[in-house]
């Protein structure tokens, strides 16, 4: 990357948009520092995974069940250190873990205001095949009052809520994008320098893409308004039919269809009703940053920030991405739902 007056570091952005964010006392700036830094060098490991036997399955399951890669744990470790030794949260949980992690060290732990959700490796089974995966994160204000020990509600808070959301994607270049409600905006990894520069700003969904990301495979498992938007998808008329496009990695179909246009689909099947997707460490982070960037997110019939969750692990279909193709998607659903 040739660096000129118009790049911008990601620290020295984090610090000129301190006035738009509304709680700016310097905590917010020092907790995506820690993340910054976090993500580095998660980057570092996952560069070099293919040779350093840190590839392949740790023998482990997570909370759901799901057999664990030890670049899950490694990042989980990380990202939890990194955050651990700010001062500036007092309690993370991670969708690695069981239950949501009390952060006690340093004397200012109780007093911080802040919570972080996020999901350390998105994508992780695609590491032995080389192929990007990502981080998501979550952060909140708690509900309960600074310094008194951190409580199961601050963490169940409807996206609506969230103050800052974002994520990193490792791929042929490392990324961070995030927005704090203004806006999204995304920094790209020099490596040469270590350093993130603001590489796209003002990143915005198309209103109509051309571009659906499904897992076909399950088709016959999703309930019947999906397979007739997927038909619709296929169908020779207007301005389709549409481009499938599907790597699997949460993250790495948000941010192309994000860049090109297009709608990511993990719907509800015969077995599994709720979906798969995680509400609080993965849809309601990409439902925040779709909406600020223009796009919409629902679980095919409700908007996904305004969902009341109920537990840590809760689970939710997901709709996301350019505003007139979630819609038509969801026109499908009623239309299905109405014929039952």
């Amino acid at each position: 990357m040739e660096l000129t007056d118009n790049f911008r570091t990601l620290g020295e952005f984090i610090i000129d948009k301190q006035e738009d964010f509304q709680y700016s006392t310097g905590e917010l700036s020092r907790l995506l520092s820690a993340i910054r830094l976090a993500s580095k060098v998660v980057n570092r490991e996952v560069n070099k995974a293919g040779i350093a036997n840190i590839i392949g399955k740790v023998g482990n399951q997570n909370i759901q069940g799901e057999e664990q890669q030890k670049l899950d744990v490694m990042a989980n470790e990380i990202f939890i250190e990194a955050l651990s030794q700010r001062e500036v949260v007092c309690g993370i949980a991670s969708e690695e873990s069981d239950h949501f992690i009390e952060i006690k060290c340093g004397t200012n732990a109780h007093l911080s205001k802040y919570v972080v959700l996020i999901d350390p490796l998105d994508g992780s089974s695609n590491i032995d095949v080389n192929v990007s995966v990502g981080t998501i994160f979550s952060i909140y204000r708690r509900v309960t009052e600074p310094g008194t020990p951190v409580t199961l509600a601050d963490f169940l808070q409807k996206g609506v809520n969230q103050i800052a959301a974002g994520y990193v994607v490792y791929g042929s270049s490392t990324m961070i994008v995030y927005t704090t409600g203004n806006g999204v905006n995304g920094f790209t990894l020099d490596p040469s320098l270590g350093t993130f520069y603001l590489s796209h700003p003002d990143m915005t969904f198309s209103k109509k893409g051309k571009i659906y990301s499904i897992n076909e495979g399950n088709y016959f498992k999703f309930p019947q308004g999906v397979k007739d938007y997927i038909k619709y998808c296929q169908k020779e008329e207007d301005d389709r039919p549409y481009t499938s496009r599907y790597i699997g990695s949460l993250v790495s179909d948000f941010h192309r269809n994000m860049i090109k246009g297009g709608i990511y689909i993990y719907p509800s099947t015969s077995q599994s009703p709720n979906g798969k997707l995680r509400l609080l460490y993965e849809c309601n982070p990409m439902a925040f940053l779709a909406e600020q960037a223009g796009g919409k997110c629902t679980d095919g019939f409700n908007r996904i920030l305004e969902i009341q969750p109920t537990e840590l692990h809760q689970r939710v279909p997901f709709f996301c991405g350019s505003f007139e193709m979630v819609e038509k998607a969801e026109e499908f659903m009623r239309n299905a739902a109405e014929q039952e």
